[in-house]
């Protein structure tokens, strides 16, 4: 199981075997390099911890418990789990301030503590069968199990092509689990699997919020933030896209680092996809040590080693570029920071002005007649889209921005059985967000996007793909003091004037180029519309073959629809046809067995690095 993943950690591996207990590890040396060896024990060595992730505050945890009746034998943060739960049980996540998962073994009380960091940054899934509780970072360590039987949960397929990935609780495989974010789950002989919510995203609203003072505030929260982030034994450096976020944490790190930051971005021969100019310019403006790889058509050749670097399908094709920019600054540092969160927090992404815009049609019995009208039209029908969003609710609205229909007469491509249980988009992400009503319809799109799309996509996207290089990835903007206050805002504070991050502007205003708070938005994309008329036409082909595997879960005719109206440029299914590609290549190689090795580090850099 170590074995499967050693990507994650190929500095250093320790095991712990007991009777009834195994815990395995793989380091990623960081903090203590010499003397944070895992597994790691209290004096009388009756409790084990395994962890992954980082405690930004364990300077003040341990400082605490040296003070008390506790003896400290390393320099790191990892011991501090250990002497905090002697202290406190299963509330010491409670204290802890950082990115982590880790599991801890009680030997007196026969009893495995699980717990996953309060926004999902790192990953943790379980396996609960009657003989007992199997846990991992990666699914591909069950994979090396025997008796694991490795049957995928068709539901989990269906709401992976509906979302892109495969959202908490579930995982692709029937019967194995994600921990959601902010929980904890206790295994014991006797009651078997406990699981508890210790945190939520969704704050009370903050009444009477005084702007100049809130804009003081967020500037503390994120000097603060971004100075815990930089704790590091080795090299450490930062993504930089030339966005709002990443330029703001750039800025920070700057004003706390005693030498030029290291920063790496990416970009693409097309000017639309391409950011690596803004970076450049911010880069100079910050004076940093920049590095950034311009990507040629041919990083087609990498797709399928960034499909199987991630042990469930996933299908943000933005993937591939995160690959790329973590392998590029995995040459030159250990550690690098993302601006990751910026748009979920503080109102970022353009969808939601739009779904703010959108006006529900009344009464509720006109709506759904006009809907179910609309759905009976043929697909091919001009303007039909256009016809059913109208007659969306606004909630309904807003799950088109993040999704996409799974059944066929709604425009997907699920088989019956499988869209059934996915329902409407007007339903698909209701079991998130049901301690969201007291809000804002603004602020509960980013609650949603926070508990679902963040840790879903976001965060998987760029753990698994800096991990199959061996570099950490950390994301000083969901610092969770920071998270609870921007959560806590109303949402006038960042969406006002027909554009996003009003405050959050307002506070980096002094740090960053002013060039920077002007810019349009612009994702981290490839453009896969024209790649699927051209470069990757073959792939399409091959997926209208019969002998796909994606066939057992998805409509042939619905695939030979979308792949036709694409080809005639009738329409840009380029996201579904990246999703079905996915699926095609994930599925052949779990076949093969490709899926239970470790992610590959070994592959040559597509394109042109140029150093500024």
């Amino acid at each position: 199981m170590c074995d499967a993943i050693r990507h994650r950690g190929p500095d250093d591996e320790g095991l712990f075997l007991a009777p009834g207990v195994a815990l395995g590890m793989r380091r990623l040396s960081v903090i203590d390099v010499m003397g944070g060896r895992q597994p790691i024990a209290n004096e009388d060595g009756t409790v084990h911890v395994v962890f992954n992730g980082e405690i930004y505050n364990y300077r003040e945890l341990r400082r605490e418990l040296s003070r008390g009746a506790h003896s400290l034998a390393s320099k790191g943060d990892s011991e501090t789990l250990v002497h905090l739960y002697e202290e406190a049980g299963a509330q010491l996540v409670d204290r802890l301030r950082g990115m982590f998962a880790f599991a801890l073994w009680d030997a007196r009380r026969e009893r495995l503590l699980l717990a996953r960091d309060r926004l999902g940054i790192k990953p943790l899934y379980y396996w609960s069968t009657p003989e007992g509780l199997t846990f991992t970072s990666e699914l591909r360590s069950l994979l090396a199990l025997d008796h694991f039987s490795a049957q995928l949960d068709r539901r989990a397929v269906g709401y992976y092509l509906a979302l892109g990935y495969v959202p908490d609780a579930l995982s692709v495989f029937a019967g194995v689990n994600k921990l959601p974010p902010g929980h904890v789950l206790i295994w014991d002989r006797e009651r078997g699997v406990e699981i508890h919510r210790y945190w939520s995203a969704a704050r009370p609203a903050l009444p009477n919020v005084d702007e100049g003072e809130a804009v003081e505030e967020l500037q503390r929260l994120l000097d603060d933030a971004v100075g815990c982030h930089l704790e590091s034994d080795v090299p450490l450096g930062a993504f930089l896209s030339g966005g709002v976020d990443s330029s703001a944490v750039v800025a920070y790190m700057s004003r706390r680092m005693d030498r030029p930051v290291q920063t790496f971005s990416i970009g693409f021969d097309e000017d639309a996809f391409n950011e690596a100019p803004h970076a450049a310019r911010v880069a100079s403006a910050l004076g940093t040590e920049h590095r950034e790889l311009i990507v040629h058509a041919d990083a087609d050749a990498l797709v399928e080693s960034v499909v199987r670097g991630f042990d469930e399908p996933f299908a943000d094709s933005s993937a591939l570029p995160t690959f790329l920019v973590s392998q590029l600054a995995r040459q030159h540092v250990t550690v690098s920071l993302s601006g990751d969160g910026g748009d979920e927090l503080f109102g970022g992404y353009t969808r939601y002005l739009e779904v703010l815009d959108h006006r529900e049609i009344r009464p509720r019995m006109l709506r759904d007649l006009l809907h179910r009208g609309f759905s009976s039209l043929p697909h091919s029908s001009l303007g039909r889209n256009r016809l059913l969003a109208l007659t969306s609710t606004r909630w309904g609205r807003y799950a088109t921005t993040v999704a996409m229909p799974a059944a066929v007469r709604e425009g997907g491509v699920a088989l019956p059985d499988i869209a059934a249980e996915i329902g409407s988009l007007d339903e698909l992400l209701d079991p998130w967000i049901t301690d969201t009503n007291d809000r804002e319809f603004a602020t509960r799109m980013m609650l949603a996007d926070v508990a679902t799309y963040l840790p879903g996509d976001i965060l998987t996207k760029v753990d698994r793909m800096s991990m199959s290089v061996s570099l950490e990835a950390r994301v000083p903007l969901l610092d969770h003091p920071l998270v609870e206050f921007a959560l806590s805002l109303p949402s006038h504070l960042s969406l006002r004037d027909g554009r996003g991050k009003w405050l959050f502007r307002r506070a980096i205003s002094d740090v960053v180029p002013a060039a920077v708070l002007e810019r349009p938005k612009q994702g981290f994309a490839i453009p896969l519309d024209r790649w699927f008329r051209r470069e990757l036409r073959y792939r399409v082909d091959a997926l209208q073959r019969s002998d796909s595997p994606i066939y057992e879960y998805v409509s042939p005719a619905a695939v030979d629809r979308v792949a036709g109206e694409h080809a005639r440029g009738r329409r840009d299914h380029g996201y579904l046809l990246w999703r079905l590609l996915v699926l095609h290549l994930w599925l052949g190689s779990l076949s093969r067995g490709e899926i239970a090795r470790p992610a590959t580090a070994e592959l040559e850099v597509v394109g042109d690095v140029h150093a500024h």
